[in-house]
């Protein structure tokens, strides 16, 4: 007997999207977000723009989503006005994963929790000029939300793959789609999470981590994809920050198709080694090789691993309506290349100045 399809879990979208003003000469850092914010702030994005760990860094975190309309507007709508602000103030607001240069002088924003996380990372707090991508989907219990993040553990490389954003450092092509990643990868937890059987072995395990290095609260776990701590969501930070709205907000839909699509999936496929080796990979080649294939565990070329991807996300992208623009989203990524490819273009092309005229471009 044929058994009944199971239904497509519809749900909603939440995205924080982190930027980082920049010199526009130099494009190095600007501890001007304070400025900016207020800026911002008279703005209907009032409730939603809130300072970061630099002071060169602020964060715009979405209302419920529902719709790709819904998220095309709101952010569409925020960074037009960023950027409007910013060149009013003389800086570039840029989507980047990190800036492409640095100084040695750059301030942390006050704050008891960003001095306390300082004190504890000692001289990694330097290099975590970083900026992400993250993104929440909305699941009906703390269970779902494990489920959730067991289910995405094999396609976080090809997710970070999609979205590298981060190849220059100190001024130097890093020769890495992400160099972000591998910045974090220096934190007490970081990169794939592990497997958890449900919620309370998520709770115990968390917890017994809480002192141990630089893992003060539950909110310093730094796992690609964790229950958020504060919202009924399952929370992905694989992404590097994009350059523009038009990239943040597919990566968005299809991460929500992967969780919203039917699986029969109760145990982890895959060995966590081998999906840890796969992100690294993915930091480094972006689309620009071989990623790791969940289905075998084998190298496969790039673009047949996202396009299995964008398969499995099917059902959930079709009953949101969102298949055809994450479709053509992936097609494009493929042809033309992700944000760390713009970049490396950009600045081909026009060196400081090229890049950052794309950079701008939010």
């Amino acid at each position: 007997m044929r058994s009944r399809p199971r239904k497509v879990a519809m749900t909603t979208i939440g995205l924080e999207e982190e930027f980082m003003l920049l010199d526009p000469r130099t494009l190095a850092p600007v501890g001007r977000a304070a400025e900016v914010i207020e800026a911002v702030r008279v703005t209907v994005h009032a409730p939603f723009v809130t300072s970061e760990f630099y002071a060169s860094q602020l964060e715009y975190a979405s209302p419920i989503l529902s719709t790709s309309e819904d998220a095309s507007r709101e952010l569409g709508s925020f960074r037009v006005a960023l950027a409007e602000i910013a060149t009013r103030l003389g800086v570039v607001a840029a989507g980047v994963g990190l800036p492409f240069d640095v100084t040695d002088d750059a301030r942390l924003t006050p704050g008891a929790r960003y001095l306390d996380i300082a004190d504890h990372f000692g001289a990694i707090v330097a290099d975590h000029q970083l900026n992400g991508l993250h993104v929440h989907v909305g699941v009906p219990d703390r269970e779902a939300a494990i489920r959730a993040s067991n289910r995405l553990r094999p396609w976080l490389p090809a997710l970070l793959a999609l979205s590298g954003n981060s190849p220059f450092w100190h001024g130097r092509d890093t020769g890495f789609a992400s160099w972000r990643c591998i910045h974090i990868r220096r934190w007490t937890t970081s990169g794939i999470p592990p497997y958890f059987r449900d919620a309370d072995d998520y709770d115990a395990r968390a917890t017994r981590l809480l002192g141990v290095g630089g893992t003060t609260d539950i909110g310093t776990l730094n796992w690609a994809a964790r229950p958020s701590a504060k919202y009924p969501t399952v929370e992905v930070r694989v992404f590097d920050a994009q350059l523009d709205a038009t990239t943040s907000i597919p990566l968005a839909l299809l991460t929500r198709g992967v969780i919203a699509s039917p699986s029969d999936d109760d145990e982890p496929a895959l060995p966590q080694e081998l999906l840890d080796a796969a992100l690294w990979h993915a930091a480094r080649y972006g689309m620009s090789a071989g990623l790791v294939d969940p289905a075998s565990g084998s190298m496969r070329p790039a673009a047949e691993v996202v396009r299995r991807l964008l398969q499995v996300a099917k059902p959930g992208l079709e009953a949101h309506g969102d298949h055809e623009r994450v479709a053509a989203f992936v097609d494009r990524t493929i042809a033309d290349g992700t944000g760390a490819d713009r970049q490396r273009r950009a600045y081909a092309r026009g060196g400081r100045d090229g890049l950052g005229d794309l950079l701008a471009h939010l």
